[in-house]
Protein backbone atom coordinates (compact mmCIF):
# COMPACT_ATOMS: atom_id res chain seq x y z
CA UNK A 1 0.00 0.00 0.00
CA UNK A 2 1.43 3.39 -0.96
CA UNK A 3 1.76 6.02 1.77
CA UNK A 4 -1.43 8.09 1.92
CA UNK A 5 -3.17 10.83 3.86
CA UNK A 6 -6.02 9.16 5.74
CA UNK A 7 -8.64 10.71 8.02
CA UNK A 8 -10.05 8.27 10.58
CA UNK A 9 -13.32 9.35 12.20
CA UNK A 10 -13.84 7.46 15.43
CA UNK A 11 -10.14 6.72 15.59
CA UNK A 12 -10.05 7.14 19.37
CA UNK A 13 -12.42 4.21 19.90
CA UNK A 14 -11.96 0.47 20.32
CA UNK A 15 -11.55 -0.43 16.64
CA UNK A 16 -9.85 2.87 15.86
CA UNK A 17 -6.93 2.40 18.25
CA UNK A 18 -5.96 -0.86 16.58
CA UNK A 19 -6.46 0.48 13.08
CA UNK A 20 -4.33 3.56 13.74
CA UNK A 21 -1.45 1.43 14.99
CA UNK A 22 -1.43 -0.61 11.77
CA UNK A 23 -1.77 2.42 9.50
CA UNK A 24 0.96 4.30 11.35
CA UNK A 25 3.30 1.33 11.08
CA UNK A 26 2.93 1.55 7.30
CA UNK A 27 3.93 5.21 7.32
CA UNK A 28 0.60 6.81 6.42
CA UNK A 29 -0.13 10.36 7.54
CA UNK A 30 -3.16 10.17 9.82
CA UNK A 31 -5.70 12.81 10.80
CA UNK A 32 -7.75 11.90 13.84
CA UNK A 33 -10.43 14.25 15.18
CA UNK A 34 -11.52 14.21 18.82
CA UNK A 35 -13.61 16.37 21.10
CA UNK A 36 -11.10 16.03 23.93
CA UNK A 37 -7.52 16.01 22.72
CA UNK A 38 -5.94 15.65 26.17
CA UNK A 39 -7.83 12.40 26.76
CA UNK A 40 -6.13 10.74 23.79
CA UNK A 41 -2.58 12.02 23.90
CA UNK A 42 -1.43 8.40 23.97
CA UNK A 43 -2.07 8.34 20.22
CA UNK A 44 0.69 10.89 19.69
CA UNK A 45 3.21 8.09 20.12
CA UNK A 46 2.70 7.77 16.36
CA UNK A 47 4.89 10.55 14.86
CA UNK A 48 2.84 10.68 11.66
CA UNK A 49 -0.49 11.17 13.46
CA UNK A 50 -2.24 14.55 13.68
CA UNK A 51 -4.72 14.73 16.58
CA UNK A 52 -7.21 17.56 16.08
CA UNK A 53 -9.66 18.78 18.70
CA UNK A 54 -12.85 19.63 16.84
CA UNK A 55 -16.55 18.87 16.35
CA UNK A 56 -16.98 16.50 13.41
CA UNK A 57 -20.70 17.27 13.21
CA UNK A 58 -19.86 20.66 11.69
CA UNK A 59 -19.64 20.58 7.90
CA UNK A 60 -16.79 23.08 7.78
CA UNK A 61 -14.78 20.93 10.20
CA UNK A 62 -15.12 17.90 7.94
CA UNK A 63 -14.12 19.99 4.92
CA UNK A 64 -10.94 21.01 6.74
CA UNK A 65 -10.19 17.45 7.87
CA UNK A 66 -10.71 15.93 4.43
CA UNK A 67 -8.71 18.47 2.42
CA UNK A 68 -5.97 16.61 0.58
CA UNK A 69 -7.02 13.20 1.92
CA UNK A 70 -6.66 10.02 -0.11
CA UNK A 71 -9.10 8.06 2.06
CA UNK A 72 -11.65 8.58 4.82
CA UNK A 73 -12.59 5.84 7.27
CA UNK A 74 -15.76 6.36 9.31
CA UNK A 75 -15.86 4.21 12.45
CA UNK A 76 -18.20 6.49 14.40
CA UNK A 77 -21.10 4.74 16.07
CA UNK A 78 -23.09 4.51 19.28
CA UNK A 79 -24.99 1.59 20.80
CA UNK A 80 -27.24 3.82 22.90
CA UNK A 81 -28.54 7.35 22.67
CA UNK A 82 -29.25 9.86 25.43
CA UNK A 83 -32.94 10.01 24.59
CA UNK A 84 -35.43 7.38 23.51
CA UNK A 85 -36.84 8.48 20.13
CA UNK A 86 -34.00 7.56 17.77
CA UNK A 87 -32.87 11.15 17.15
CA UNK A 88 -29.50 10.48 18.79
CA UNK A 89 -28.86 7.52 16.50
CA UNK A 90 -29.91 9.52 13.44
CA UNK A 91 -27.57 12.37 14.34
CA UNK A 92 -24.53 10.13 14.85
CA UNK A 93 -25.14 7.59 12.10
CA UNK A 94 -27.40 9.12 9.44
CA UNK A 95 -26.73 12.85 9.54
CA UNK A 96 -23.00 12.49 10.09
CA UNK A 97 -22.76 10.07 7.16
CA UNK A 98 -24.56 12.57 4.94
CA UNK A 99 -22.05 15.27 5.92
CA UNK A 100 -19.12 12.89 5.47
CA UNK A 101 -20.23 12.00 1.93
CA UNK A 102 -20.80 15.66 1.06
CA UNK A 103 -17.32 16.61 2.32
CA UNK A 104 -15.71 13.70 0.50
CA UNK A 105 -17.31 14.87 -2.75
CA UNK A 106 -16.49 18.52 -2.08
CA UNK A 107 -12.83 17.69 -1.42
CA UNK A 108 -12.58 15.02 -4.12
CA UNK A 109 -11.65 12.29 -1.66
CA UNK A 110 -11.52 9.12 -3.78
CA UNK A 111 -12.04 6.48 -1.07
CA UNK A 112 -14.45 5.93 1.84
CA UNK A 113 -14.78 2.95 4.18
CA UNK A 114 -17.80 2.85 6.49
CA UNK A 115 -18.19 0.55 9.49
CA UNK A 116 -21.88 -0.33 9.67
CA UNK A 117 -23.55 -3.36 11.27
CA UNK A 118 -25.23 -6.61 10.31
CA UNK A 119 -29.01 -6.25 9.83
CA UNK A 120 -28.74 -2.54 9.04
CA UNK A 121 -31.93 -1.67 7.17
CA UNK A 122 -33.33 1.81 6.68
CA UNK A 123 -36.91 0.56 6.22
CA UNK A 124 -37.31 -2.65 8.21
CA UNK A 125 -34.53 -2.40 10.79
CA UNK A 126 -35.61 -3.85 14.13
CA UNK A 127 -34.30 -0.91 16.15
CA UNK A 128 -33.43 2.78 15.88
CA UNK A 129 -29.79 1.68 15.82
CA UNK A 130 -30.24 -0.64 12.83
CA UNK A 131 -32.51 1.73 10.91
CA UNK A 132 -30.09 4.65 11.32
CA UNK A 133 -27.18 2.49 10.18
CA UNK A 134 -29.27 1.45 7.18
CA UNK A 135 -30.02 5.08 6.38
CA UNK A 136 -26.29 5.81 6.46
CA UNK A 137 -25.66 2.96 4.02
CA UNK A 138 -28.32 4.27 1.66
CA UNK A 139 -26.70 7.72 1.62
CA UNK A 140 -23.30 6.21 0.85
CA UNK A 141 -24.63 4.00 -1.96
CA UNK A 142 -26.29 6.99 -3.62
CA UNK A 143 -22.82 8.49 -4.12
CA UNK A 144 -21.44 5.35 -5.80
CA UNK A 145 -20.83 7.03 -9.17
CA UNK A 146 -18.62 9.71 -7.63
CA UNK A 147 -17.14 8.04 -4.54
CA UNK A 148 -15.51 4.61 -4.22
CA UNK A 149 -16.97 3.33 -0.95
CA UNK A 150 -16.94 0.02 0.88
CA UNK A 151 -19.45 -0.79 3.61
CA UNK A 152 -18.54 -3.28 6.32
CA UNK A 153 -21.27 -5.10 8.25
CA UNK A 154 -19.73 -6.96 11.20
CA UNK A 155 -21.46 -9.11 13.76
CA UNK A 156 -20.59 -8.19 17.35
CA UNK A 157 -16.89 -7.22 17.56
CA UNK A 158 -14.77 -8.61 20.37
CA UNK A 159 -11.19 -8.25 21.60
CA UNK A 160 -9.13 -7.34 24.63
CA UNK A 161 -10.60 -4.17 26.14
CA UNK A 162 -13.94 -4.44 24.32
CA UNK A 163 -17.21 -3.34 25.89
CA UNK A 164 -18.91 -6.61 24.94
CA UNK A 165 -17.11 -9.44 26.75
CA UNK A 166 -15.75 -7.18 29.47
CA UNK A 167 -19.17 -5.80 30.44
CA UNK A 168 -20.51 -9.31 30.89
CA UNK A 169 -17.35 -10.24 32.81
CA UNK A 170 -17.85 -7.32 35.20
CA UNK A 171 -21.46 -8.29 35.86
CA UNK A 172 -20.58 -11.95 36.33
CA UNK A 173 -18.11 -10.99 39.06
CA UNK A 174 -20.90 -9.23 40.95
CA UNK A 175 -23.88 -11.52 40.46
CA UNK A 176 -24.00 -15.15 41.67
CA UNK A 177 -27.14 -15.60 39.55
CA UNK A 178 -27.13 -13.84 36.19
CA UNK A 179 -30.54 -12.94 34.67
CA UNK A 180 -29.95 -12.74 30.91
CA UNK A 181 -32.25 -11.00 28.47
CA UNK A 182 -32.64 -12.47 24.96
CA UNK A 183 -30.67 -15.64 25.81
CA UNK A 184 -31.49 -17.25 22.44
CA UNK A 185 -30.16 -14.37 20.35
CA UNK A 186 -27.55 -15.81 17.98
CA UNK A 187 -24.40 -14.13 16.74
CA UNK A 188 -21.00 -14.89 15.23
CA UNK A 189 -18.50 -12.75 17.19
CA UNK A 190 -15.77 -11.28 15.00
CA UNK A 191 -12.28 -10.45 16.25
CA UNK A 192 -11.33 -6.77 16.17
CA UNK A 193 -7.96 -7.44 14.51
CA UNK A 194 -9.74 -9.32 11.71
CA UNK A 195 -12.04 -6.33 11.12
CA UNK A 196 -9.01 -4.04 11.06
CA UNK A 197 -7.38 -6.38 8.56
CA UNK A 198 -10.37 -6.06 6.24
CA UNK A 199 -10.26 -2.26 6.47
CA UNK A 200 -6.59 -2.35 5.48
CA UNK A 201 -7.44 -4.51 2.45
CA UNK A 202 -10.23 -2.13 1.46
CA UNK A 203 -7.75 0.74 1.23
CA UNK A 204 -5.48 -1.25 -1.06
CA UNK A 205 -7.80 -3.40 -3.20
CA UNK A 206 -9.86 -1.56 -5.81
CA UNK A 207 -11.89 -4.72 -6.41
CA UNK A 208 -13.59 -4.01 -3.07
CA UNK A 209 -14.84 -0.60 -4.20
CA UNK A 210 -18.61 -0.42 -4.06
CA UNK A 211 -18.90 -3.68 -2.12
CA UNK A 212 -20.78 -4.44 1.09
CA UNK A 213 -18.93 -7.05 3.14
CA UNK A 214 -20.61 -9.05 5.89
CA UNK A 215 -18.07 -10.01 8.55
CA UNK A 216 -18.69 -12.93 10.90
CA UNK A 217 -16.41 -15.08 12.98
CA UNK A 218 -16.24 -18.83 12.27
CA UNK A 219 -18.28 -19.77 15.37
CA UNK A 220 -21.98 -19.17 16.03
CA UNK A 221 -23.27 -18.90 19.61
CA UNK A 222 -26.44 -18.01 21.43
CA UNK A 223 -26.04 -15.13 23.86
CA UNK A 224 -26.47 -17.59 26.72
CA UNK A 225 -23.59 -19.69 25.37
CA UNK A 226 -21.40 -16.61 25.09
CA UNK A 227 -22.04 -15.58 28.69
CA UNK A 228 -21.40 -19.12 29.88
CA UNK A 229 -18.15 -19.22 27.92
CA UNK A 230 -17.08 -15.91 29.45
CA UNK A 231 -17.78 -17.27 32.94
CA UNK A 232 -15.83 -20.44 32.14
CA UNK A 233 -12.88 -18.40 30.83
CA UNK A 234 -12.87 -16.46 34.10
CA UNK A 235 -13.07 -19.74 36.04
CA UNK A 236 -16.16 -18.25 37.63
CA UNK A 237 -19.09 -20.58 38.40
CA UNK A 238 -22.33 -18.72 37.82
CA UNK A 239 -25.91 -19.70 37.14
CA UNK A 240 -27.08 -18.00 33.94
CA UNK A 241 -30.87 -17.73 33.90
CA UNK A 242 -32.37 -16.96 30.52
CA UNK A 243 -35.33 -14.59 30.74
CA UNK A 244 -38.50 -15.00 28.65
CA UNK A 245 -39.46 -12.22 26.28
CA UNK A 246 -41.73 -10.47 28.77
CA UNK A 247 -39.05 -10.29 31.47
CA UNK A 248 -36.35 -9.45 28.93
CA UNK A 249 -38.41 -6.46 27.83
CA UNK A 250 -38.98 -5.44 31.44
CA UNK A 251 -35.26 -5.68 32.22
CA UNK A 252 -34.46 -3.51 29.18
CA UNK A 253 -37.04 -0.92 30.24
CA UNK A 254 -35.63 -0.71 33.78
CA UNK A 255 -31.97 -0.59 32.76
CA UNK A 256 -32.67 2.06 30.12
CA UNK A 257 -33.10 4.51 33.02
CA UNK A 258 -30.17 3.13 35.03
CA UNK A 259 -27.08 5.39 35.24
CA UNK A 260 -24.94 4.76 32.19
CA UNK A 261 -27.80 2.95 30.42
CA UNK A 262 -26.13 -0.51 30.43
CA UNK A 263 -29.02 -1.99 28.43
CA UNK A 264 -31.99 -0.46 26.64
CA UNK A 265 -35.18 -1.30 24.81
CA UNK A 266 -33.40 -0.44 21.57
CA UNK A 267 -30.61 -2.90 22.41
CA UNK A 268 -33.24 -5.53 23.10
CA UNK A 269 -34.97 -4.90 19.77
CA UNK A 270 -31.62 -5.31 17.99
CA UNK A 271 -31.09 -8.65 19.74
CA UNK A 272 -34.44 -9.90 18.44
CA UNK A 273 -32.73 -10.35 15.05
CA UNK A 274 -29.91 -12.90 14.85
CA UNK A 275 -26.58 -11.27 13.98
CA UNK A 276 -25.46 -13.86 11.42
CA UNK A 277 -23.96 -13.53 7.95
CA UNK A 278 -25.64 -14.71 4.78
CA UNK A 279 -22.41 -14.07 2.81
CA UNK A 280 -18.73 -14.53 3.67
CA UNK A 281 -17.08 -11.12 3.38
CA UNK A 282 -13.78 -12.47 4.69
CA UNK A 283 -13.53 -14.81 1.70
CA UNK A 284 -13.32 -11.77 -0.58
CA UNK A 285 -10.28 -10.47 1.31
CA UNK A 286 -8.35 -13.70 1.88
CA UNK A 287 -8.48 -13.28 5.66
CA UNK A 288 -9.25 -16.29 7.88
CA UNK A 289 -11.10 -15.00 10.97
CA UNK A 290 -10.12 -16.08 14.47
CA UNK A 291 -12.20 -18.27 16.78
CA UNK A 292 -13.96 -16.53 19.67
CA UNK A 293 -13.63 -19.48 22.05
CA UNK A 294 -9.87 -19.71 21.53
CA UNK A 295 -9.10 -16.05 22.16
CA UNK A 296 -11.23 -14.85 25.05
CA UNK A 297 -9.37 -16.84 27.76
CA UNK A 298 -6.34 -14.75 26.83
CA UNK A 299 -7.72 -11.63 28.50
CA UNK A 300 -10.54 -12.96 30.68
CA UNK A 301 -8.74 -15.95 32.17
CA UNK A 302 -6.46 -15.92 35.23
CA UNK A 303 -3.32 -15.33 33.17
CA UNK A 304 -0.66 -12.78 34.06
CA UNK A 305 -0.59 -9.39 32.39
CA UNK A 306 2.41 -10.45 30.33
CA UNK A 307 0.63 -13.65 29.24
CA UNK A 308 -2.35 -11.62 28.06
CA UNK A 309 -0.16 -9.26 26.05
CA UNK A 310 1.52 -12.24 24.41
CA UNK A 311 -1.87 -13.72 23.44
CA UNK A 312 -2.95 -10.42 21.91
CA UNK A 313 0.31 -10.14 19.93
CA UNK A 314 0.06 -13.69 18.60
CA UNK A 315 -3.55 -13.21 17.53
CA UNK A 316 -2.61 -10.02 15.71
CA UNK A 317 0.23 -11.80 13.92
CA UNK A 318 2.99 -9.86 15.67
Amino acid sequence: MKKSVICVLGGTGFVGHRLLARLANQGHHLRVPTRYREDHRDLLVHPNLELRQCDIHRQETLDSLFEGCDSVINLVGILNEKGHDGSGFRQVHTELSRKVVDSCLQNQVPRLVYLSALNADDEQGASHYLRSKGEAERIIRRSARELAATILQPSVIFGAGDSFTNRFASLLRLLPVFPLAAPRARMAPVYVEDVVGVIMRCLDDQALNGKTLQLCGPQVFSLREIVQLIAKSMQCKRLVVGLPDSLSSLQATLLEYWPGKPFSRDNYRSLKVHSLCSEDGFARTGISPHHFSRLIPGWLGPATTRDKRDVARRAAGR
